[in-house]
């Protein structure tokens, strides 16, 4: 993947508990550019963010203490739903099944919320309006 010089990159760093499962979901399964690779970390570029995997089990997040923190894209409809499906083949645990919120409204969307390996939660957004997204 490539960047230009000035353009910024976010960064994201995840502890799992171990780096093959994860470099296996996140490229294989998720679709995201593998980068750097070391010997306990590895970085993806998930939809434009860099992420770093870093092989730390014991900093993983038992399903109690994970509450509400998850980290996520707002993607093309037709994007997502590729997406969605490829996961719903692959039986990735979903932590929250494909549904519609909104419907109807000015902020309809659909969205989805997946589990990596290590229980780290990522949720899946669509706008039926993309410029809702944002919109107060």
């Amino acid at each position: 993947m490539q960047f230009e010089p000035d353009e910024p990159i976010l960064h994201l760093s995840l502890p799992v508990r171990d780096l093959e499962e994860s470099r296996h979901f996140y490229v294989d399964v998720l679709g995201c550019a593998p980068a750097r690779v070391g010997d306990r970390a590895l970085d993806v570029f998930f939809f434009g963010c860099q992420v770093t995997l870093h092989e730390r089990p014991a900093e993983v997040l038992t399903p109690e203490q994970r509450g509400v923190r998850h980290f996520g894209v707002t993607l093309p409809q037709d994007r997502w739903r590729e997406l969605v499906d490829r996961l719903q083949a692959e039986g990735a645990p979903f932590v929250r099944e494909p549904a519609i919120d909104y419907a109807g409204t000015p902020h309809e969307q659909r969205k989805a919320m997946v589990s990596d390996p290590s229980g780290n939660a990522i949720e899946l957004k669509t706008y039926k309006d993309p410029g809702a997204a944002l919109a107060g």
